[in-house]
């Protein structure tokens, strides 16, 4: 404590010069004007430059909530320009119809985080920080602002397990827009930014750089989402159809943010699906030819060339009974007359 106060009594003349020069800036720019504005710019610029700074680092912890806003935003885009493209197609086939519901309203996103990703197995997966009780249930579709991104396989209360399509075992239904052709999308298990269309027509007519997009051939993905563009020629042709390698656009090594589909007339579809295929299994137990085992009677005592053929499935007339010979009534034997002597 006597430290502290030698220190104030050595030093006592500073602070007192101190003291003095804060009560004349005060007296100062108190009742001037023009030193007062000068003191209030030059406090803007310094207050203006912390604020800055202040937001500069408080911006970069809502990046994280300010893209997925884009996200939702951009999804929501994506789906406009996707129903006006149908629209436009309807009214250049001619077919207008006032009570027209455009099917793409029935498809919503859900917006998802990727946790997990692999591009180097044999058989990829991805795992999202969505769950059952966000709305997610299986064979949704998964896509990003890119493209497609798989199908969700497993579901859990908070996480879900996406089929890649980097994934051999996922088949998805593909078209090429500019002529219409359909195929299969698989990848081939090479490299995470090609695929193979296969099961197209060996006389189809393409170009390198023609967009692939769904069919929306199923409940899973609307028409038009785009996949990726022709490459060119894949291997292993066959003589009745043709394969497309495709290079697809959406960049797997740097998935972040995804939108899950949800089909709010899927249950419906798959309703319908289930009775059509009822049908047609009733259907092909009703036209099957019904087999009647063939029932052949031996005799016991029939000859055995008499036999039917098995081969040849025709039967042999059996043998006809020899009628039985009643049996006469007993003779009896009649005795040769005695010899006689004779004279």
């Amino acid at each position: 404590m006597n430290n502290l106060l030698n220190f104030f009594v050595k030093h006592s003349a500073w602070f007192i010069f101190a003291v003095y020069v804060i009560l004349s800036l005060v007296l100062l720019f108190k009742d001037n004007p023009y030193q007062q504005s000068v003191y209030l710019t030059s406090a803007n610029r310094l207050s203006a430059a912390v604020y800055k700074a202040f937001n500069g680092v408080t911006s970069y912890f809502h990046l994280h909530d300010i893209n997925e806003s884009l996200q939702q935003r951009n999804a929501a885009l994506e789906m406009e320009v996707i129903e006006l493209r149908d629209q436009l197609s309807d009214l250049q086939l001619l077919h207008p119809d006032s009570l027209h519901q455009p099917a793409l309203r029935q498809y919503s996103f859900v917006m998802a985080h990727v946790i997990s990703n692999s591009i180097a197995q044999p058989n990829n997966y991805i795992t999202i920080d969505r769950g059952h009780i966000d709305g997610i249930s299986p064979e949704m579709g998964v896509i990003d602002q890119n493209g497609v991104v798989g199908i969700v396989n497993v579901v859990g209360s908070h996480a879900a397990r996406v089929i890649s399509l980097l994934n051999p075992h996922m088949r998805l239904s593909c078209k090429l827009r500019a002529s219409g052709f359909y195929g299969s999308l698989v990848w081939d298990g090479k490299s995470p930014q090609y695929a193979v269309l296969e099961e197209l027509p060996k006389h189809l007519t393409y170009h390198k750089g023609d967009t692939v997009v769904t069919s929306g051939y199923s409940a899973v993905f609307p028409e038009g989402i785009i996949v990726g563009t022709v490459e060119g020629l894949a291997r292993g042709m066959s003589d009745s159809f043709v394969s497309l390698r495709v290079k697809l656009t959406t960049n797997f090594s740097q998935l972040s943010n995804v939108r899950v589909i949800t089909n709010s007339m899927k249950d419906q579809i798959d309703a319908l699906r289930r009775a059509e295929q009822g049908i047609d299994t009733a259907a092909s137990i009703q036209t099957r030819p019904e087999i009647k085992p063939e029932i052949i009677d031996v005799l016991p005592n029939e000859d055995k060339a008499a036999k039917p053929s098995r081969k040849s499935g025709q039967p042999v007339p059996a043998a006809q009974p020899q009628p039985a010979v009643e049996p006469s009534e007993p003779v009896e034997p009649v005795n040769p007359a005695p010899a006689t002597d004779q004279p």
